[in-house]
């Protein structure tokens, strides 16, 4: 293999250069490469390339800087012990050090800070880069505006701890205070760092010189704390990505022309090339511009281009599955090109070693310092997605799991068996392609992981039953069925999940019309049979006989319908095609997530709510509080709490016709205490509801349906409760029945809400696709349920109780804590609740914690109760509400499992 750079001396002025067609090269070029410049034919390259770019690596470097600063103004702010110690022990190490060696360092800092920008920016210029200049100047400028903001923060606005930890009295004026942030030396940082002087290794080496030699002497002499030297750095160092992200790095994407020299400084003799469009990869990063090259003396070949631009795409996709999953399922989120450059021809030489069909890697080269070539002899072909079915024939599946049984069999990973990484050549030969995510010396959950993405990738084309089959044919049953723990979603390609995810909804889409067709044609017979029917209208009974019976054939052409319309997924199709063959495999999921997106959420959520809460409590004092405490309120807000599950009991049961046993419901309510704890109010209950009416002999269909019909009322009662208590609340303090302006505002803003959504088309058939799902199956219960008054008026009925008990809790807790001067009306006490309750129930933590505690405090607060009662009132009721009862829901969840009805 030939390796060879391109670039001159001066590296990122060559790249800078040659990145533009028109440009001439600079000095230190070979002359006949210049000449030949001139002819090179580029065909679909890119004629413009934009003179900047924005790089994601910048913006997370901005990210860092931001996150640091806060962290530092944090630390200042609750650690103000810590921060005085080490003041103390750098003033008293520093105090020792010789004055000469002081007043030295003092002045070579002062002259060098402002000399070393100067000297690289006569260097930038005479390399003609002025845009890197312009670039530092205007990052310089605007950390100077930063500084001086934040200067006046800390005089005008600060806590005194922060104020402590950056200031100090001033050497020169005792009544004075040092400034918090320097005003020449964050500018100086941000200058540096946007010109890429940190890049090179020997500015770098003076530029941490002169830092360490400044913040020294201003440490001793006194005029400055640790505090502030780093704050001013972050300062700098966050202003200067902020603005190279927002105004754009000078590009050095070198273009066709520059591959076309980069050719012949490794000895080729290249004629033409034309740019192959490829479609960008988030998960690896773009896999780079593609050519292909012809040459004057020999078979063409196909060169991949990789840029830093390139290497960033996607970053942040990377970073959140490295973060989210673990070790063995992840990669690098960013890697240098060097490092890329060297796994991809690792990779390529590793799998044609094993025996695989590779593209041969013959050449790599570096085209300056912000990208690399790596040059392959030309496969022509055809990837798998181009084909058409027909044309994927058993010899075609069978060679492409030949394919990665010999990268198996030398413990080499592909990472990414998709579509577009199977070629297929004119003789119908599997060549497998992009191996620049692969991993040698791969670890058996990584080669399982390969084995049922090519499942799925082939199962998507040609069905679940050929893939196996021609996977078992080559691997064997044993080698198929072990990666069943590895076929889930998260295992897969972001490509292969996305289309999971659209064949989902097309199946779902299918279900929904086939439900509403059949409740179409159950309709149509029965107005075609009343009109076929003649003589005197029956009686009452036979008349309720007949409605019932045809409401129960309505009922059965549904599940028919929905039964027949029902489709198993492509994951669990494949899954039972090799339980035929081994039985015995295992099915449990592999545990590959470190962390849950819902539990980083809710960990999140919790640590917020619990800041607020305990900013709340720290100015109260409970032992007077809980001494003087009414604990007959006490008792009656118990007695609240427990009605509470009954009334529960009633609204669930209110919407389901078939008859289930009333205390066990009671029970399974109280287990609900205890799954809110592991899981969202609004999902845990939803769940245990369907399960427990499931046990009880209710088809699923209509468990779900009934619970949904529940919800749906419930959610209708909540509205009209909050918007007539809100009313009231208005209407308390004025003579008139006219409601108060922030109740006209709300309904206002839901009515120009409503008119929004129908105006706009695309919301419109957003709403009404998912109101019409939510109603297919929810309609026809509701047909059942109104056969039976009875069982509507305890549905609602319970509704209404449970949320009456819900509100007396909460007005006894308050009571238990207050006196008369302190108490609210029990109209504004619903409306609090009403609205903590509806965010308890968006919020994605176990029981709404964080949030609900937070809402109902505020609002409490907001409506005249003194914040020494309404915080402990919170806690009071969440204590009997989501805290108490968790033990005896555990006992109950417990006692129904082992019964069976749950």
């Amino acid at each position: 293999m030939k390796q060879q750079g391109v670039h001159p001396e001066d590296a990122e002025g060559t790249s800078g250069a040659a990145s533009r067609p028109d440009t001439a090269a600079p000095a230190g070029e070979d002359e006949d490469l210049v000449e030949v410049t001139h002819i090179d034919e580029v065909e679909g390259d890119e004629p413009l390339l934009p003179a900047r770019v924005h790089r994601p690596s910048d913006l997370m470097r901005l990210l860092v800087g931001v996150l640091a600063v806060v962290v530092l103004l944090g630390i200042a702010a609750f650690a103000h012990g810590t921060t005085s110690g080490l003041e103390q022990d750098i003033n008293k190490g520093t105090g020792q050090a010789p004055d000469l060696l002081i007043k030295i360092a003092g002045l070579a800092s002062s002259i060098a800070i402002l000399l070393v920008p100067v000297a690289f920016a006569i260097e930038r210029l005479i390399k003609r880069d002025g845009l890197r200049i312009a670039d530092g100047v205007l990052a310089a400028v605007l950390a100077h505006g930063v500084t001086l903001a934040t200067d006046l923060w800390v005089a005008k606005a600060a806590p005194d701890s922060i104020q402590e930890a950056l200031t100090q009295p001033s050497p020169g004026d005792v009544h004075a205070l040092t400034d918090p942030v320097h005003g020449y030396l964050a500018p100086v940082i941000a200058y540096m760092t946007a010109v890429g002087m940190s890049r090179r290794p020997r500015w770098r080496a003076v530029l941490w010189i002169v830092l360490m030699l400044d913040a020294f002497s201003m440490l001793v002499t006194g005029y400055t704390t640790p505090f502030s030297i780093i704050l001013t750095v972050l300062i700098g160092w966050t202003v200067a990505y902020g603005t190279l992200y927002a105004v754009g790095s000078p590009n050095v994407r070198p273009t066709g022309r520059t591959l076309m020299a980069g050719l012949r400084h490794v000895g080729f003799r290249p004629v033409s090339a034309a740019r192959q469009e490829v479609p960008e990869n988030p998960e690896t990063g773009d896999r780079g511009r593609r050519y292909f090259v012809t040459l004057e003396d020999g078979p063409p070949l196909d060169v991949t281009v990789v840029d830093r631009e390139q290497q960033a795409q996607g970053f942040f996709y990377r970073a959140w599955r490295n973060l989210t999953l673990r070790g063995f399922a992840t990669r690098s989120s960013l890697q240098s090109l060097r490092q890329a450059l060297e796994q991809e021809a690792l990779l390529a030489y590793a799998a044609i070693s094993a025996g695989a069909n590779a593209p041969k890697l013959i050449a790599t080269s570096e085209l300056g310092p912000d990208a690399v070539m790596l040059v392959y002899e030309h496969t022509g072909g055809r990837t798998l997605d181009s084909l058409a079915d027909e044309e994927i024939t058993d010899e075609l599946l069978h060679d492409a799991w030949q394919q990665v049984r010999a990268l198996q069999s030398r413990r080499i990973a592909h990472r990414r068996l998709v579509g577009d990484a199977i070629l297929v050549d004119r003789s119908g030969t599997v060549i497998l392609t992009d191996m620049r995510v692969g991993e040698i010396a791969a670890g058996d959950l990584l080669l399982r992981m390969d084995t049922s993405q090519l499942l799925v990738t082939l199962g998507l084309r040609v069905g679940a039953e050929r893939s196996v089959a021609s996977a078992v044919s080559v691997l064997g049953p044993d080698a198929v069925a072990g990666c069943l723990p590895m076929l889930q979603p998260i295992a897969l390609s972001r490509s292969t999940r996305a289309t999971l995810r659209r064949l989902a909804r097309e199946r779902a889409q299918r279900e929904r019309d086939a439900v509403l067709e059949a409740s179409r044609q159950a309709k149509q017979a029965r107005h075609e049979a009343a009109g076929h029917e003649a003589g005197p209208p029956p009686a009452d009974r036979v008349e309720k006989k007949a409605v019932r019976a045809e409401a129960r054939a309505e009922k059965r052409a549904i599940d028919e319908a929905l039964e027949e319309a029902r489709e198993e997924d492509l994951l669990t199709q494949i899954r039972h095609e090799v339980l035929r063959i081994r039985p015995q495999a295992p099915v449990e999921p592999a545990r590959l997530e470190r962390v849950r997106p819902r539990t980083l959420i809710s960990f999140i959520a919790g640590a917020i709510g619990a800041y607020f809460l305990l900013t709340q409590l720290t100015h109260i004092e409970f032992g007077p509080l809980i001494a003087n405490a009414e604990w007959g309120w006490v008792a009656a807000a118990v007695l609240f709490s427990a009605a509470s599950y009954v009334a529960a009991a009633m609204s669930l049961l209110g919407f389901v016709p078939e008859r289930v046993p009333f205390p066990r419901t009671v029970a399974a309510q109280v287990a609900g205490s205890f799954v809110k704890i592991v899981a969202p109010a609004a999902v845990g209950g939803v769940a245990l509801n369907t399960r427990f009416l499931q046990r009880a002999g209710v088809r699923p269909g209509l468990a779900v349906a009934s619970v949904g019909a529940s919800q749906l009322f419930g959610l209708g009662c909540h509205i009209l409760m909050l918007l007539s208590f809100g009313y009231l609340t208005g209407t308390e303090k004025t003579p008139s029945l006219s409601p108060s302006r922030t109740v006209i505002a709300g309904l206002l803003t839901v009515a120009v809400l409503v008119l929004v959504v129908t105006s706009v088309p695309f919301l419109r058939k957003f709403v009404v696709t998912r109101v019409r799902s939510l109603f297919a199956g929810v309609v026809p219960r509701m047909l059942d349920v109104l056969q039976r008054p009875q069982k509507l008026v305890t549905g609602i009925g319970g509704m209404l109780l449970l949320t009456a008990c819900f509100v007396m809790c909460l007005d006894a807790s308050i009571r238990a804590f207050g006196d008369e001067t302190t108490s609210i009306s029990i109209a504004s006490v619903a409306v609090v609740f009403l609205a903590g309750n509806a965010l308890g129930s968006a919020a994605p933590t176990p029981g709404g914690v964080g949030a609900v505690e937070a809402t109902l405090t505020v609002g409490l607060i907001a409506v005249g109760l003194p914040k020494e009662v309404a915080a402990p009132a919170v806690l009071l009721f969440r204590l009997l509400t989501l805290w108490l009862p968790v033990l005896p829901g555990w006992l109950a969840f417990t006692q129904l499992t082992r019964k069976g009805a749950l």
